[in-house]
């Protein structure tokens, strides 16, 4: 099914990037409207937070709910920003619609349901306003696709998306995988739909923000949403990775942002592949890791040697014949997995001796 788009026309001082940023909760009054002002200050024109937030585990703050939409209106009024949240039932779709909202947009686990997308394309239906969908937390581009069809065969033309990188089980450098190749393949197949970024998600730490808004920049994507706060040490959710909004105009200030038909494009585009790739070689090391782990907790129930040289030997002669086939030094090879197999013994070590 092709979408049926309007242009979402959101406000920018430039052509891009469009600029959502606020607290990942809207807290207090008094946190709410000193954020705000200060991102206004900033020359921000769209206001962001969380009133009902979705918890791993209950007994976490969810939000404050109703109470904190008159505080989002006030922001409104007082700033003239636009005013954006999440929503997630048909009530909380009423709910802001009767506080004016501006943007509304459906979150990673919402997404992730049918049966909650179509409930909420129900409530959805009749509005004039512009709705970003996030991408489920599984990296699945048919399911995203799926929320946004339910969505837009309600009648809502104005929309967009978010990337906000999928969940993973392994350690990693993220929080939330980027993998960046899904919206990628998104912007393919439907090139006219706006892409929003989510570097607070997608990093989980606020020292990655500044490069995930250069690298979905260089990817070309039209738009940020950043989570702001005037005191981030001390937020109520999500502190570790949300910035002050002097933070946010510096890191926004250092982005580079071309044209996609620049010819200087290409060193930047095939850096931010090198990226991915470094990042995927992390996350493969990470499973790998986990696997030479359990085969630890094997040796021990067996009461096997942690070292097995005819194992080590083997792997090392098959990743230089493979290496020498792809282009590579054998020694190069060896000498990567030689460090690869030290790391996996230290772990085996660590689990056989506990």
């Amino acid at each position: 099914m092709e979408l049926e788009l309007e242009p979402l026309n959101l406000p920018c001082d430039n052509e891009r990037p469009w600029v959502i940023a606020g607290p990942c909760s809207a807290e207090t009054e008094e946190q709410v409207m000193a954020t705000a002002r200060n991102l206004a200050a900033k020359g921000c024109h769209m206001f962001r937070a969380g009133v009902w937030k979705p918890r791993t585990k209950p007994g976490g703050f969810e939000g404050n709910g109703e109470k904190a939409l008159p505080w989002m209106k006030r922001v409104k009024e007082e700033t003239g920003m636009l005013i954006s949240t999440e929503v997630a039932t048909p009530e909380h779709v009423e709910l802001a619609m009767k506080y004016d909202m501006d943007i509304l947009w459906v979150g990673a686990r919402t997404s992730t349901n049918p049966f909650a997308m179509q409930a909420l394309a129900d409530a959805m239906r009749g509005l004039k306003i512009p709705v970003l969908v996030k991408n489920p937390v599984n990296p699945d581009i048919e399911l995203w696709l799926g929320a946004l069809e339910r969505i837009n065969q309600a009648g809502i033309k104005q929309l967009g998306v978010i990337h906000r990188g999928f969940s993973s089980y392994d350690k990693k450098i993220y929080r939330n995988l980027p993998m960046w190749q899904i919206p990628i393949e998104l912007h393919r197949r439907v090139p006219e739909l706006p892409i929003i970024c989510d570097p607070s998600h997608i990093g989980g730490r606020r020292d990655l923000i500044a490069p995930l808004c250069q690298q979905a920049m260089d990817l070309g994507f039209d738009g940020l949403i950043v989570e702001s706060h005037c005191n981030p040490d001390e937020a109520w959710s999500d502190a570790k990775q949300q910035v002050t909004p002097d933070i946010l105009d510096y890191i926004l200030s250092l982005l580079i942002v071309r044209s996609e038909s620049s010819t200087t494009e290409g060193i930047r585009m095939l850096r931010a592949q090198i990226d991915e790739i470094d990042n995927t070689l992390m996350d493969l090391l990470a499973k790998r890791f986990r696997v030479c782990r359990e085969i630890g907790t094997f040796k021990k129930e067996h009461n096997m040697t942690v070292l097995q040289t005819g194992r080590y030997n083997e792997i090392l002669e098959k990743r230089g014949a493979q290496a020498s086939l792809c282009g590579m030094n054998a020694e190069f090879a060896a000498q990567v997995f030689e460090l690869i197999h030290e790391e996996s013994v230290r772990q085996q070590l660590a689990i056989v001796n506990q």
